[in-house]
This record gives structure tokens, sequence and C-alpha cells, in this order.
């Protein structure tokens, strides 16, 4: 067994930290700004990306790298407040699709100002354009190699 060198072992642990910490942080402000959560808002923001604000439920699950059940439990308490519905596939009677609700719509419209504020507070102001870049590069190589 190899294990990680000393600065492999600082990076990894600090990656686990920032994927602890940050989401927690954009999740308080979401709560405190707009009563969503995160998993709230990254839903809406996949709908409202999509023409017609509607997905297939499993096209859904598969954007956000969530598991079927999570998904259809989450979706199920953001149906009884209003921010979205699930119908039928016209294609297939076996699929259902998921459509963002007018409410929906101004939730995600009235939460992504302060979200966009954090983000760039929390993540991107400490940050060069240069650094920007080579973290890009470097998170599109670690995602390459990662299963869908």
């Amino acid at each position: 067994m190899t294990w990680l060198d000393e600065e492999q072992q600082r990076l990894w642990r600090h990656w686990l930290l920032l994927s602890t910490r940050l989401p927690a942080a954009l999740n308080r402000q979401l709560q405190a700004d707009s009563d969503l959560s995160l998993a709230d808002f990254e839903v809406l923001v996949q709908l409202s990306e999509t023409p017609g604000g509607r997905v297939r439920t499993r096209d859904l699950g598969a954007a956000l790298g969530w598991e079927k059940s999570r998904l259809s439990h989450h979706l199920t308490r953001m149906g009884t407040r209003g921010l979205v519905r699930r119908t039928g596939a016209a294609d297939d009677a076996r699929g259902s699709v998921v459509v963002l609700t007018d409410d929906g719509r101004s939730a995600i419209e009235a939460a992504a100002p302060g979200h966009v504020e954090t983000v760039r507070e929390l993540f991107f102001a400490g940050l060069g354009p240069d650094q920007v870049r080579v973290l890009t590069g470097l998170t599109d190589a670690v995602l390459a190699r990662l299963p869908d």
C-alpha cells in the first residue's frame, strides 16, 4: 500500500473540508435569504435552464448526480411547496417530467442574485483569472475520471 505523501494528504483533507463547508455556507445563505435549500436551488437551476422549464425526471437526476430515491423524495417536498410539479411524459407512459411552476421560477429569480453574490464572495474573491483557469482545468480532469 502506498500512502498519500504529505502534500497530497494536505490537499485531500482541505478538499474534503471545502466540499463540506462551502455547500453548508451556501445552504445557510439560501435558507436565510429565500427559504430555499441548496438542493432546491440546484433543481430550480436545472429546470430554469431547460426549454419550457420541463425535463424528464431521469435526465434531471443524471444532471444532478442524485439517486432516484433522493430525487423522488426531494421533488415531492418541492411539489408540496408549489415550486415544481410532475406530469407523465407524453412520449412514454412509464416516464415522468418535472415542470418548473410560476412559483418556482419566481423563487429562483429572487434567490439567484444573493446566491451569486455569496459564491463570488466565498469562492472567487480570493482567486485571480489564472487561478480560476488552473482550478477549472484541475476539476475538469478529475471529473473526467469519475463515473456518471
